[in-house]
């Protein structure tokens, strides 16, 4: 090498990183046209790791603190190329720098129903969302497994994978939690614990650290929300579940009835469809209300139940007046109600 290229070239004397962003996660020291000088200050500050590369091969890594570049600190400088036996020449190695800090408010979801097993409900279609925390904890797997020889490698690069991983385990931590489908809503901190557990080592493999989950809302299916409102609508007035299919076979007949003459066409043959459709109805509404009628004459041979205070007939006239707005009540059957509760308030 001539006295003016050796003049040209360019030495690093201090080899460090100041994150200027965000998003961030590994950088490599621009090494085009230089070289370390052995001896050169290494600085890796908190919440920071910095990775030796030689020839492709991860040589050394080290944590928070200040580093002297020599034989005793980095032992693979021994082996490197053209290195003298004085070991006072430059020599070349990637360098990158990791981010260890957390990742806070990183988003999941489901963008579609995810299927899973309910030992209530068998199969069932659940939306969920929260977000999660994680950190790179293990540098070396996860620059063979991540991000390899890239220059930046960010937050946004590995989103969707962690989303997916996010989401894959989904059915996993329902099975784990043991928690009843329609109880999620309520053991929100539970089912995001078993959330953590079960998709934590999908994180390890790739160099990570799931720090924390949270689940912020679980939907039900609208089909299961609406018997989810009725059954606790009927709750409300103190109506069993025998009550409550009485209600509901009520409410089916005129449409079931209607349904029938339509469909059965114009004239005898259709009135004779809908009447024979009604009579059965009729059956099954009489069968229904007879054995309902025992434990009625039952209540009315009791002895008269203390008289509700106004307080409890307005919070009972509020409840009532939900279920209407829910269509849970007609608007005849609200009016009834009302009426004989505002008897008792006279």
């Amino acid at each position: 090498m001539g006295l003016m290229d050796f003049i040209k070239k360019q030495f690093i004397d201090i080899l460090q990183w100041t994150e200027q962003d965000e998003e961030t996660l590994v950088w490599r020291f621009p090494m085009a046209e230089m070289e370390i000088q052995y001896g050169a200050s290494l600085t890796v500050r908190e919440s920071q790791i910095a990775v030796f590369v030689n020839e492709g091969q991860v040589a050394d890594v080290f944590g928070p603190g200040m580093y002297k570049l020599s034989t005793q600190t980095l032992p693979v400088l021994t082996y490197l190329k053209n290195w003298d036996k004085l070991f006072e020449s430059p020599f070349k190695s990637d360098v990158y720098f990791f981010s260890t800090r957390q990742r806070l408010d990183q988003r999941w979801g489901t963008q579609q129903p995810v299927t899973i097993r309910d030992k209530d409900f068998g199969a069932v279609r659940l939306r969920a969302f929260g977000n999660y925390a994680y950190r790179i904890v293990d540098a070396k797997r996860f620059h063979t497994e991540v991000s390899g020889t890239r220059e930046r490698y960010t937050v946004q690069d590995l989103d969707g994978q962690l989303r997916g991983l996010m989401l894959q385990h989904i059915s996993d931590a329902v099975a784990q939690s043991g928690i009843p489908f329609l109880d999620l809503a309520a053991n929100q901190i539970e089912f995001a614990k078993a959330l953590q557990a079960a998709t934590a080592p999908a994180f390890e493999a790739l160099g990570l650290k799931l720090e924390s989950v949270t689940l912020q809302n679980v939907s039900l299916p609208e089909e299961l929300q609406k018997i989810l409102d009725q059954k606790i609508g009927m709750g409300m007035i103190g109506q069993n579940m025998g009550q409550f299919m009485q209600y509901q076979a009520a409410q089916a007949l005129p449409k079931m009835a209607e349904g029938v003459g339509q469909g059965g066409g114009g004239g005898v043959a259709g009135d004779a469809m809908g009447l024979g459709a009604g009579l059965a109805m009729g059956q099954v509404l009489a069968q229904q209300l007879q054995a309902g009628l025992a434990p009625a004459a039952a209540a009315a041979a009791a002895p008269m139940a203390p008289a509700q205070s106004a307080d409890e007939i307005m919070a009972l006239l509020e409840k009532l007046g939900d279920l209407k707005a829910k269509g849970i009540l007609t608007d005849e059957e609200f009016a009834a109600k009302k009426a004989e509760l505002l008897k008792k308030l006279g």
